[in-house]
């Protein structure tokens, strides 16, 4: 597993676009030349699954190869003992070392809530991104804040679990790259932009993260959803099933965006930013 990247998509809170970006990330570094496999650890909405299911019957409805990740599933868990724990635990760092055989990266998609498997990931992980729509609901998971005066005051549980895993990681790990982003923006600029960017730019001093903007609030990423589509697929009318319109243009360079930053940040391989660089132009 030690030439295999784990890349964590995470936060104690649902609805922060995890699975969206675990999967566009997923395709990209597939189409930049990447053998790549995904794990979902959301047993219940298991919205990553569905994701790859969809691209799958999607592909044979319409005839077309679409690149598609090796994945894997963790089934629901039942209030497990501490030894159902520790087999769990062993059973994703056995499926880790077994997908690390056959692919360089493995992308892993985690619920919005504390589990030991969403621990144990944290503790596997290279990289750690982190979306968090732009908004003080969201924020709390990282910081508190005073609220007459809208200063961060002091971090928060998923903040305190990450540096806790890092400080227990082994030196043979390495240390662990965290990259916040920001989705959900609004295209106008307003109060609370300012004021929680001013926040994140604070607690990444705090925490040792990259704040990165992410995805801004477009219906094009939920509509692509049923088709297992992407906005950095090459789409064309019968990929896409109708004819693309600016919004998927203006997704896709958003998206080229955000993934060139996580991609750049990643000093692990220097080739992946490039080949991913020359996979989407």
């Amino acid at each position: 597993m030690s030439s295999t990247r784990v890349i964590v998509v995470a936060n104690e809170k649902g609805g922060s676009g995890k699975s969206t970006v675990a999967m566009h990330l997923a395709i990209a570094l597939i189409k930049s030349g990447e053998r790549v496999a995904t794990i979902d650890l959301d047993a219940r909405q298991k919205s990553l699954t569905h994701f790859i299911e969809n691209r799958r019957a999607w592909a044979r409805q319409i005839d077309r190869d679409l690149e598609t990740p090796e994945h894997f599933s963790f089934g629901k868990l039942h209030h497990p003992s501490a030894q159902d724990e520790t087999a769990g635990c062993n059973a994703l760092t056995d499926a880790i070392d077994a997908l690390g055989r056959r692919c360089g990266v493995i992308v892993i998609d985690t619920p919005g809530h504390d589990n030991y498997l969403m621990r144990r990931a944290h503790a596997l992980a290279n990289i750690l991104i982190t979306p968090l729509n732009d908004s003080f609901v969201d924020l709390d998971v990282l910081g508190t804040v005073d609220p007459k005066t809208f200063e961060v005051t002091g971090t928060s549980h998923y903040a305190q679990m990450v540096q806790v895993t890092r400080r227990q990681r082994h030196p043979d790990q390495g240390s662990l790259a965290w990259i916040v982003l920001r989705n959900r923006l609004s295209t106008l600029s307003s109060r609370n932009h300012v004021v929680v960017g001013k926040g994140l730019q604070e607690l990444s001093r705090w925490l040792d993260f990259r704040c990165v903007e992410g995805l801004a609030e477009r219906m094009i990423f939920r509509e692509l959803y049923p088709r297992g589509l992407t906005a950095v697929d090459d789409i064309d009318d019968i990929t896409l099933g109708t004819r693309p319109t600016m919004s998927h243009v203006t997704a896709r360079l958003e998206m080229q965006n955000l993934l060139g930053c996580i991609l750049l940040g990643d000093a692990r391989s220097n080739a992946a930013p490039a080949t991913y660089s020359q996979a989407m132009v």
